[in-house]
């Protein structure tokens, strides 16, 4: 059964909220929580690592942009 476009784009924005949201959970603001979860080059669980470990998100973001 071949998944079709808009399934695919559903399944992708429900994993975008689910990474925006681990990141706001972390600390990061709207903003940035909304960037980082859209890029699939940013590993998630550095970023929120980064921040768990001391970083301020600010810095963590910078670090990732």
């Amino acid at each position: 059964m071949a998944i079709t476009e808009t399934e695919l784009h559903g399944e992708e924005s429900e994993v975008i909220r689910w990474r925006r949201a681990a990141l706001r959970r972390a600390g990061y603001d709207e903003e940035s929580a909304r960037e980082l979860a859209r890029r699939i080059d940013v590993d998630l669980h550095r970023a929120v690592d980064l921040v768990r470990a001391g970083c301020p998100p600010e810095l963590a973001y910078r670090i990732f942009a």
